[in-house]
């Protein structure tokens, strides 16, 4: 390039010469030097002229304005540069294309907004499931669009860990799941599945375990009846005939402990079972579960701690919440060994309130952590024969905190006991906060 550089520059000064030499040969030096520099200016704009037309129509397939020496080089390299753009874009709005065929190929609907929500794309499944308009939703906020408060609070919440189910605004009979992730500067991804068939089977499920067990409640009622009988009066029935029917009668007090359980979670994952909300007081429902939890105990001789915080007052339906901390003390006392220790704490942060039920039990291994809410899971089965549960009890305890905007944390190694903390937001808390709220409230939690 220097070279170059250097060649157009001598050239330059060999035609300056020259026009002077001609000058000089008329007696006239600097004219004929100034009538070069005319010329070569002249010429110049005529070619900056050239550049300037080309620049403003530059077609696909028009050719570079034909030129000699530094401007025709600079024609030329122009001219592979668009050339290299051309194919660039070419290629990129290929795999744009490609992308955007790809993505209107998929069941699920895909939409982009930016950070404020306005729709900037999505693909054709979108436009089913959501009923989106191109010709009309373009560049509107989504919010305008999906108007369910569920979505609106979601979209805002910016907390998607967890995707949301609702009904199809366009098509009512679709249930969706939406799942959104950010990207860039606070835009957003919006995914958007069909999963009516799995909600239908799911309501099927539900349908079928509260028939059943309706079903089911009254004959086992009966049966447990006089089974009932039959023990009580089993000193006038044959020495054989005793140990069978109190085998029966114990197996028929279990059954009708499975079927409420069964019925319970029912309608708590219908919403049947949730009442009217009020101000539960947490220290007096604890010490009542805690004193039947040493009726439970009986001679095994554990040992309650119970401590409670000053602010004890949380906003929720009281039979639930019951039902919940009764689930987890119980298992406490069925777990632990006789003459062990069960700590049950109430305490509030600024995270919000928390009910800790620890023991110095059997403990459980982390493995089985993450399924213990299931309905009938069991981490270790030989258990369950021993402590006639049913299996049902931290599913009732995950849904009661579901409604109640909790959730349930457990810890636990084997042979170092295990603790249940059930966590809940400070809008739950019914008393309000201390003039000192910038110091978390501390407990003797153990």
């Amino acid at each position: 390039m220097n070279y170059k550089w250097s060649r157009y520059l001598r050239l330059i000064l060999v035609i300056l010469a020259l026009a002077t030499g001609v000058g000089a040969i008329f007696g006239y030096p600097m004219q004929g030097l100034l009538a070069g520099l005319l010329l070569y200016l002249g010429w110049t704009l005529a070619q900056a002229r050239k550049l300037y037309q080309w620049l403003s129509h530059p077609g696909a397939g028009q050719e570079a304005p034909a030129s000699i020496g530094l401007w025709g080089d600079i024609f030329d390299g122009l001219h592979k540069l668009h050339q290299g753009h051309l194919a660039t874009q070419d290629r990129l709005l290929a795999q744009f294309n490609r992308l955007q065929e790809s993505t209107n190929a998929m069941r699920d609907g895909v939409v982009m907004t930016d950070a404020n929500g306005v729709l900037v794309w999505w693909n054709g499944s979108a436009s089913y499931l959501l009923g989106l308009q191109r010709q009309t939703d373009r560049g509107q906020p989504i919010q305008n669009l999906l108007r369910a408060p569920a979505f609106q609070a979601y979209f805002e919440k910016r907390d998607y860990r967890e995707p949301l189910e609702l009904n199809s605004p366009a098509r009512s009979h679709l249930h969706l799941q939406i799942q959104i992730s950010l990207f860039g500067e606070d835009d957003r991804l919006i995914v958007v599945k069909d999963v009516t068939r799995l909600f239908q089977l799911e309501q099927m499920r539900r349908d079928f375990v509260s028939n059943v067990s309706h079903e089911m409640r009254t004959p086992l009622t009966v049966i447990s009846g006089y089974l009932e009988t039959m023990v009580d009066y089993s000193d006038e029935l044959p020495a054989r005939w005793k140990r069978a029917i109190e085998t029966m009668a114990q197996q028929s007090t279990r059954m009708e402990a499975l079927i409420t359980d069964l019925l319970l979670l029912s309608k708590l994952e219908t919403g049947e079972q949730h009442g009217a909300e009020a101000a539960v007081d947490i220290r007096t429902m604890c010490e009542q579960i805690c004193q039947d939890a040493r009726a439970l105990s009986g001679d095994s001789g554990h040992e309650f701690h119970l401590d409670i915080g000053d602010r004890h007052h949380l906003r929720g339906d009281e039979d639930q919440l019951r039902s919940a901390f009764s689930n987890l003390i119980f298992n406490a006392v069925k777990y632990t060994p006789a003459r062990g220790s069960i700590y049950v704490t109430w305490f509030t942060n600024r995270d919000g309130a928390h009910l800790s039920v620890k023991d110095t039990g059997i403990g459980i291994d982390p493995i089985h952590i993450p399924r213990l809410t299931e309905r009938f899971y069991r981490a270790d089965p030989s258990r369950h024969k021993e402590t006639g549960g049913t299996g049902l009890g931290l599913a009732i305890v995950k849904h009661v905190l579901l409604n109640h905007d909790g959730e349930l944390e457990i810890l636990s190694e084997i042979g170092d006991g295990s603790e249940f903390i059930c966590h809940f937001p400070r809008e739950r808390l019914a008393e309000p906060d201390p003039e000192d709220e910038s110091a978390p409230e501390t407990s003797n939690e153990v």
